[in-house]
């Protein structure tokens, strides 16, 4: 649900600022220190856009990749204190099984 959520925001992001590109069509000096150029401010709207919406995804990127290494670190030493401890997880049978022997044991309201 919360990715349909941002996917939603985002959408209504991007109408928003496409709306606002459209209607800022004027052509506006810009200064690159070296040199000047005019150019429409809706390239500068939308350009400037893209340029943030990459940064977020660079950063989104980056934090998957941190989250997998430290998801493999934490697996690896799992798997290390299992094998000196010789403990086994229970398989989800036992577990539902257990669930329901409690259950057995109640009586029904």
């Amino acid at each position: 649900m919360k990715i349909q959520w941002s996917l939603i925001a985002g959408l209504v992001f991007a109408l928003i600022t496409a709306v606002f590109a459209v209607i800022n069509v004027d052509p506006v000096r810009v200064n690159f220190m070296f040199s000047e150029v005019n150019i429409p401010l809706i390239l500068l709207i939308v350009g400037c856009t893209l340029i943030g919406g990459i940064i977020v995804g660079s950063y989104g990127i980056f934090r998957q990749y941190k989250l997998q290494k430290e998801i493999k670190l934490l697996t690896a030493q799992l798997a290390h204190i299992q094998n000196e401890t010789g403990y086994t997880p229970p398989s989800p049978e036992e577990i539902q099984n257990v669930g329901k022997e409690k259950n057995e044991g109640e009586l029904p309201t």
